[in-house]
C-alpha cells in the first residue's frame, strides 16, 4: 500500500464530515432568492482551503456569484504551476418530490452519499482538500511539489456568464502550465479513463414567416407558401443521406481522429446495444456514416432538431395555411470549429435555400460555447493517467465528453493545456433527483490527485 493511499483511508472521515457540511448549503446560482447561500458556500470553501493550509486564499467578485482562489507556492525554483478548476455552485433540486431524502441533507447509504452537489461539483473538489493533505504526508513536503492554484467558480450551473470575463482579468495571478478540471466521470466503474476533449455548443430559433395571417387552406392551399412546409424541408435538408450535416464549410476546421484514439476508443467495454435501449431508450442507432456510436457523441459535431412549432395545434382540426413556423436548432461543436463560424453557416444555409415569398429569422442565443481538445499524448495527460493507474490499479483508457463546459476558456485565456481528473459515474444522476456520489470513487480520486502533484512536479510541459 502507498503512503498516499494509507493517509487517504486513514482520513475518510474528514473528507466526509467536510461534504456534510458543504453539501447542506443549497448553492443554486440560478435561484435569485438563493444568491446569499452561494456566497456562504463560498465562504465555506475559502475557509476549507485555509485549514488545509494554503497561505494565500481570496474571494473574488463577480457581477454575479463569487469565486474562490487559493494559492500554495512549492517554493521550488523549477516547480511547474498548475490551475485546478471546479465549482461550487448547484443545480436546481426540481422535481423535489422524486428525491428519496432531502436534497440538501447529504444522506449515506452504503458505498453512496447522496445530495445535491455531492458528485457535481462539491464532492470532486473536495477530494483535492484531502488529496493534497495525503500528498504532503507521503513526501514528507512542507508545500506542494508543484505551484498549485485552485480558482473555483459559483456559476458553472447557470452557464458561466461571467467566468470568461473574471479570467482575463485576474490573468496574471492565474499564469500557469497546465490546468486540472475535476468536473467529469469516468466510462464506468470497472473502467477508469481520463476524458480529452469537451464538445462546444451554439445554437438558434429559426421563424419562417408566410403570408401575413392564416389563410384557409381551401381557397389558398397549393397557391402560396406555406411556411411550416418550407421550414420541414429546410431542417430535413441539414442532413444527407450519409448523416453528414450540408452546412457550408461545416466540417473544415474538424479535427479527425487519431488512429491511436479510435484503437482506445474501440478498447472500451461498450454495449452499443445495451446502451441503445436501456440507457438511450430508443430503438436503433443513428448518425454518421463511417463512425461508431461512441466516436459519434465525442468527437464529430451535430446539428439537432430541438423543437418545431406552428399553425394550429388544438383540439379537433383548422384547416390553414399558417403565417408562422418556428424551429429550435442547436449545434454540438468539436475542435477546431468556432461557434460564429458556425452561426454564420447557419444564417448562410437558411439564407440560400429560402424560397420566395417567404422570409426566414434566425436568433441565436449569445456567441456559444467553444469546444477543447488536449491530445491524448499531451505530458498533461500521460501524468494524469499515470496517477490514476496507481489509484486504480488498473490500464486507464480515454474517453471524450459530449457535454460543454468553460473548459475552451480555461485553455485559451491562460494559454495552457487543459486536462481532466474526475471520478463521477455515468449513473451519479448529476442534474437529476437523487444526485449521489460513490464514495469509495472519491476516495479513489483523492489518491490519484496526491499521486497527480508528484506526477506533475516531473513532467516536461512545455510542449
Amino acid at each position: 500500500m502507498t503512503d498516499e493511499r494509507a493517509y487517504v483511508l486513514d482520513h475518510i472521515a474528514d473528507l466526509h464530515a467536510d461534504l456534510d457540511a458543504w453539501l447542506r448549503i443549497p448553492s443554486i446560482s440560478a435561484d435569485p432568492e438563493l444568491a446569499g447561500e452561494v456566497r456562504r458556500s463560498a465562504e465555506w470553501l475559502a475557509e476549507a482551503f485555509r485549514r488545509t493550509g494554503f497561505p494565500t486564499v481570496e474571494i473574488w467578485e463577480t457581477p454575479g456569484a463569487p469565486a474562490v482562489f487559493a494559492e500554495w507556492p512549492s517554493g521550488e525554483a523549477d516547480a511547474p504551476t498548475i490551475v485546478v478548476y471546479g465549482h461550487h455552485d448547484v443545480q436546481p433540486v426540481d422535481p423535489l418530490e422524486l428525491w428519496e431524502t432531502p436534497p440538501f441533507e447529504p444522506t449515506i447509504r452504503g458505498e453512496e452519499l447522496f445530495a445535491r452537489g455531492a458528485l457535481d461539483d462539491k464532492g470532486q473538489v473536495a477530494f483535492h482538500l484531502l488529496g493534497l493533505r495525503a500528498h504532503l504526508a507521503a513526501t514528507g513536503r512542507t508545500a506542494p511539489a508543484v505551484n498549485l492554484k485552485f480558482v473555483v467558480e459559483g456559476e458553472e450551473e447557470s452557464g458561466s456568464p461571467h467566468f470568461a470575463a473574471l479570467l482575463r482579468e485576474r490573468r496574471d495571478r492565474l499564469d500557469c502550465d497546465a490546468v486540472v478540471v475535476s468536473d467529469t466521470t469516468m466510462f464506468n466503474r470497472e473502467t477508469p479513463s481520463v476524458c480529452t476533449a469537451m464538445r462546444g455548443l451554439t445554437d438558434c430559433q429559426v421563424d419562417v414567416h408566410g403570408p401575413d395571417i392564416d389563410l384557409h387552406s381551401g381557397s389558398f392551399g397549393g397557391a402560396v407558401p406555406n411556411p411550416l412546409t418550407v421550414l420541414c424541408e429546410l431542417i430535413a435538408g441539414l442532413h444527407d443521406a450519409d448523416g453528414k450535416v450540408t452546412l457550408p464549410g461545416f466540417y473544415d476546421r474538424v479535427v479527425a481522429l487519431t488512429d491511436e484514439e479510435r484503437a482506445k476508443f474501440a478498447k472500451l467495454p461498450f454495449d452499443e446495444q445495451q446502451w441503445i435501449t436501456e440507457t438511450a431508450k430508443s430503438r436503433a442507432p443513428y448518425g454518421e456514416a463511417g463512425f461508431t456510436t461512441l466516436e459519434r457523441i465525442w468527437a464529430r459535431p451535430t446539428a439537432e432538431v430541438n423543437g418545431v412549432w406552428g399553425g394550429y395545434t388544438g383540439p379537433g382540426h383548422k384547416t390553414i395555411v399558417p403565417t408562422d413556423a418556428h424551429a429550435k436548432l442547436s449545434f454540438r461543436l468539436v475542435a477546431d470549429q468556432k461557434p460564429l463560424e458556425v452561426q454564420a453557416a447557419v444564417k448562410q444555409y437558411f439564407a440560400e435555400r429560402t424560397p420566395p415569398g417567404i422570409t426566414v429569422g434566425v436568433h441565436f442565443y449569445g456567441d456559444g460555447v467553444r469546444p477543447c481538445l488536449t491530445p491524448i499524448d499531451h505530458p498533461a495527460n500521460a501524468a494524469v493517467v499515470r496517477a490514476m493507474e496507481q489509484a486504480f490499479e488498473s490500464e486507464v483508457l480515454f474517453t471524450r465528453e459530449g457535454g460543454s463546459g468553460p473548459e475552451a476558456d480555461l485553455a485559451e485565456v491562460l494559454e495552457a493545456p487543459v486536462v481532466f481528473l474526475g471520478v463521477g459515474l455515468p449513473d451519479d444522476r448529476f442534474h437529476a433527483p437523487n444526485e449521489r456520489v460513490v464514495l469509495p470513487m472519491l476516495h479513489k480520486g483523492a489518491e490519484a490527485a496526491a499521486h497527480l502533484w508528484r506526477e506533475l512536479a516531473v513532467t516536461d510541459l512545455s510542449r
